[in-house]
Formats: C-alpha cells, structure tokens, sequence
C-alpha cells in the first residue's frame, strides 16, 4: 500500500493554509493540534522563524523549530534552509493586540512529533510512502517523510544499477516514493529502499529487444569491458573503449538479450558527451507491498 496521511506529507507537497480565513479557523486548529503549512519568510540570528499562514504572521521560537531527533548537529542549517518555502507547524498560542491585531506562536517541532509517531505507529516492512529529497551525500540520500522528518535512502540502496553519488539518480527537492526495510520505535527510526519500486530485471528487460539502438549512460569501466546503464535497475556490457568515461551518454546496438543468466550483450554506437543528472525514473510499483521483492 502507499501509506500517506494528508496533513503528515513532506513539507511542501501538501496545501498551504489558504487566504482569508477567519481567526476562528487558526483557533479550531489549536485547539486540534491540526498540522498546517505556511510559508517560512525569515529566519533571525537567533533562530526565530516567521511565518505567514494565509493572511496570518506567526513566529516559531528557535527550541520549536526542529525536533531534537530529526536534525541532530545540523539544526542551523535545517532551519535557515526553509526559509521561502513551506514549513508545516501547529498553533500553539494566539494573543490579540490592542489593535486587534492577532499574534501567533508556532511549533515545528510538535508537527514533526505528529508525523514521526504516525509513521513509526502505521509504517511497516514493505510499505511505500511519498519522499521529498531534502538534501544529497555521498553515502545517501536524505528524504523528508512528512513535516520534515527526515530518514536516509543509502547509496547501495537506491538502484540495482550502480551510481557513484545520488545525484546521479536524484536531485534536491525532488518527490519521489521510498519503500520501508524497517522500523525501530525505540530509535526513532524509519530504515527505506528505492530500488525495489524500480522493476526487477525481467521487467526491466523487456523494455527491449535484440537489434534495438537505444541511448544508456556509462557507469563503469573495466578492463573487460563498459558497464552501460539502459535504465536505473537494469545494466548492459559493450566492449572497452578508450574514449568513454563514466557519466557518459552513448547510444547503443543491443546485440543480446539472456534472461537465463541475466546478461544483456551492448555495442557502443557513438558517444553523445555528458549524460545529463539525474536521469529520469520510472516506477514499476506505486502501491502494495515490496515485501518479497527479488531482483
């Protein structure tokens, strides 16, 4: 299943609060806890956010701006980073000036307690929930689960064919889905793959046919021969050319297709310069469970 709670998603794919609300509506929210999205348009020295919740300014005070668990050291650089984008947050107080001017206090912090204690509560093994990439390493991907609770897509994990950094597969600020490995409630955390919602090599493979001349990226050089990717979970070996490099884009003849041993025989036909970042992805799975899954 594709696990989803529509006030919980990842900062930014949900709906802000809308224009020319009455007060009455940020007081019912309060007094839900409902999860909201403004729009964070300053960040002080201090730490303090401001927000603008439709026609509304709230301020989040620094210690409520990010949970202690989703940033960890990089707390700074979590908050100055929202600023001129969607932040989810609750109402926490509401005073009114002399002018009648209303004056809000917001948390962050208590809308990603609300989407980590459901994720970890509904999320299981297998599970597929909607990402948003927040930020590339070299050892993985980082990805907002909702309200920017964040859990990591490792290297080895986001595709069968192999890259040599996640921007080779994602960029920053792109919505993708992720599938659940596992789930430890005492850590706080949420474990996830990619790999698997992108086909096995069966169904990858049939995407072609012996005698077809398509387009692939480089991805590896060895003495033996180039590794080319024809797409993200689905590899073919040409032979060596001392004119390719990985991150190349070639165009290929398929000489071979061996679902038996699961080779796939190439000839480079001509080197068409860089390939371009990230390349795009196709799903094979959207909904229902991974679980089982086997290349």
């Amino acid at each position: 299943m594709l696990l989803h709670r529509n006030e919980l998603l990842p900062e930014g794919t949900g709906p802000l609060f809308p224009e020319n609300q009455p007060l009455s509506a940020l007081q019912d929210a309060m007094e839900r806890q409902a999860v909201l999205a403004g729009t964070a348009v300053r960040c002080s020295g201090q730490g303090q956010m401001t927000v603008l919740l439709g026609g509304y300014e709230g301020v989040i005070p620094r210690e409520e701006g990010v949970h202690p668990l989703v940033s960890g050291a990089q707390r700074e650089i979590a908050l100055l980073s929202r600023v001129g984008l969607p932040v989810s947050c609750t109402v926490t107080a509401i005073q009114v000036d002399g002018g009648g001017r209303p004056h809000l206090t917001l948390s962050r912090r208590a809308a990603q307690a609300q989407a980590m204690a459901w994720l970890l509560d509904h999320a299981r093994p297998g599970v597929i929930l909607p990402a948003r990439v927040t930020h590339l390493e070299h050892f993985g991907a980082f990805v907002d689960l909702g309200c920017g609770f964040t859990s990591l897509i490792p290297l080895e994990r986001i595709s069968a064919a192999r890259i040599a950094h996640p921007g080779d597969r994602f960029s920053v600020g792109q919505d993708i889905l992720a599938t659940v490995t596992e789930v430890d409630p005492e850590l706080c955390r949420i474990y996830l793959s990619h790999r698997e919602l992108l086909g096995t090599w069966l169904e990858n493979a049939a995407l072609f046919a012996p005698g077809d001349a398509v387009t692939g990226i480089v991805r590896s050089v060895q003495e033996y021969g180039v590794f080319i990717e024809l797409t993200p979970n689905l590899s073919g070996l040409a032979e060596g050319r001392r004119d390719l490099a990985p991150g190349d884009a070639v165009s290929v003849y398929v000489k071979s297709i061996r679902p038996e041993n699961r080779k796939i025989k190439l000839q480079v036909i001509r080197r068409l310069g860089r390939a371009k970042s990230p390349t795009p992805l196709r799903y094979f799975m959207t909904d229902g469970s991974t679980e089982g899954w086997a290349y």
